[in-house]
């Protein structure tokens, strides 16, 4: 039975919000316009917050409990928004879903909340870029489009808003699709399912689970976008097909792939993505060219497709599509070059947080590569690399918590080094590298055993990078 959301969340109903991160701000400001009664449960301590949030929250007279979330507060709420940090198998959340409270996260609000039509984008690897591109794409074909969710701002922040654009683009996570209620894109595109957050999932099949989710509740005349190339999106499919799948697949499937093959609604040939837009003949065949543009290389090819079958469905010319492609500037570490110092090109991939991203990079590069990864492990093992690391990896720098692991999977098929800090990594990459060669920091691991983020992780090799220019140079 559908659960609306408006009848819940009225005025005087009490709503606890788990969690106090960016996305648990936005929603007290949402439920603020709403006139319901909130309270916020927090696990970090109260002197970790920040002063004017919690002068904010006094002021609007919001109840805070920190250092934990207790039963006895979260079993008292009409309804609970949960953060996609907090893992929803909590016992005071439990509790609370024994005593039939709704727990939800901020997705579930679009389904009562959101007026203008939504695309959301999920995949392990390149949602961030797939996300930001088709709302360059959507812009450029002239429409107000919000673009948010897991990047940048959140979903409830707009909602809290005038809601004045003709289109919302939405990056969105597995966590987050696991408390996303009736949520329900108008498009859907998943880009790849590999190993990642295992640490938070029972098994590999679980997290697959999650993220097919984003269709579960597409109906008839919304579309799927779906990597036609992708193993574990071909396996379920072949379940949903044989009705062995957790829920059936309601909405029109859009496949692509990098090759053209029956079936496929878009596909890769050479430098142009090719859509058949009947698949019934060669007559009805619409070419978007990548060379010249940044999306040229694996896996952005990939990335132009999913985003082009997407804003189709959503009414773009190709027209303007094409003017658009010409004009994206991939996000910073992802596949960036950062230098070309002494014939050696020097990529920053900071971004590869997870095994399938460094799979993606190595798989796109077209020269030797000297790999410099390492950090602090996700759980879901190196083995699938192996095949390109003794394809294209010329040796190896392994820096962090996991390099001892890694070095383990791979010592007896390219050279390995170890390194401190990233200057002596990027030193020992020079040194392993020839001519033509490309260095290519691409983790496959979190960055908090050193760094502060990913980004953090990236600058800082980025600045290593250019010293080592200007030893170069003198």
């Amino acid at each position: 039975m559908s659960t609306n959301l408006k009848e819940i969340l009225k005025p005087g109903a009490h709503v606890v919000v788990v969690g106090l991160g960016k996305s648990g701000v936005s929603a007290v400001r949402f439920l603020l316009k709403l006139g319901v009664k909130i309270s916020v449960s927090e696990g970090g301590r109260q002197e970790n917050l920040e002063g004017d949030l919690v002068r904010w929250l006094e002021e609007k007279r919001v109840f805070v409990e920190t250092g934990g979330h207790t039963s006895e507060l979260l079993t008292s709420a009409d309804c609970i928004l949960v953060s996609p940090g907090v893992p929803l198998g909590i016992a005071p959340l439990a509790a609370a879903r024994k005593k039939g409270i709704l727990v939800v996260g901020e997705l579930a609000l679009a389904k009562d909340f959101l007026a203008a039509p939504m695309v959301a984008v999920t995949g392990t690897n390149g949602k961030s870029t797939v996300t930001t591109l088709i709302g360059d794409l959507l812009t450029g074909s002239g429409k107000k489009v919000f673009v948010g969710g897991n990047i940048g701002i959140p979903l409830a922040e707009y909602l809290a808003g005038p809601q004045d654009c003709e289109a919302v683009v939405l990056e969105v996570s597995s966590f987050q699709l696991d408390s996303a209620g009736e949520f329900r894109p108008q498009v859907g595109v998943l880009l790849n399912i590999t190993p990642d957050h295992l640490d938070r999932y029972a098994s590999y099949g679980e997290y697959v689970d999650s993220k097919m989710s984003l269709f579960k509740n597409q109906q008839p005349g919304d579309v799927a976008v779906i990597n036609g190339d992708d193993p574990a999106i071909v396996e379920w499919l072949a379940k949903a097909a044989e009705q062995k799948s957790p829920w059936p697949l309601r909405s029109e499937i859009r496949r692509y792939s990098s090759a053209d093959r029956t079936g496929m609604k878009a596909c890769l040939c050479g430098t142009k993505v090719r859509i058949n837009t009947t698949d019934e003949s060669d007559k009805n065949i619409e070419e978007y060219e990548l060379a010249g543009t940044q999306l040229a290389q694996a896996p952005n090819t990939e990335n132009a497709m999913a985003a082009i079958l997407a804003v189709r469905a959503m009414g773009c010319s190709p027209e303007a599509i094409q003017k658009s492609l010409a004009g994206f500037t991939p996000l910073p570490h992802r596949l960036a070059l950062v230098a070309v110092v002494d014939g050696v090109s020097y990529y920053d991939d900071s971004k590869a947080t997870n095994v399938g991203a460094v799979f993606s990079a190595l798989a796109g590069m077209k020269q030797p590569v000297v790999l410099i990864a390492g950090g602090r492990d996700k759980g879901g093992g190196y083995e699938m690399l192996r095949p390109l690391v003794q394809e294209k990896v010329r040796g190896m720098v392994l820096i962090g918590e996991a390099r001892e692991a890694i070095a383990e999977t791979f010592a007896k098929i390219t050279k390995i080094a170890f390194a401190e800090e990233m200057g002596e990594a990027v030193q020992l990459a020079r040194t392993m590298a020839e001519k033509g060669d490309a260095v290519l920091l691409s983790p496959a691991c979190a960055s908090f055993d050193m760094f502060k983020s990913y980004s953090h992780r990236g600058e800082v090799f980025s600045q290593a990078v250019s010293r080592l220019g200007r030893q170069e140079a003198q």
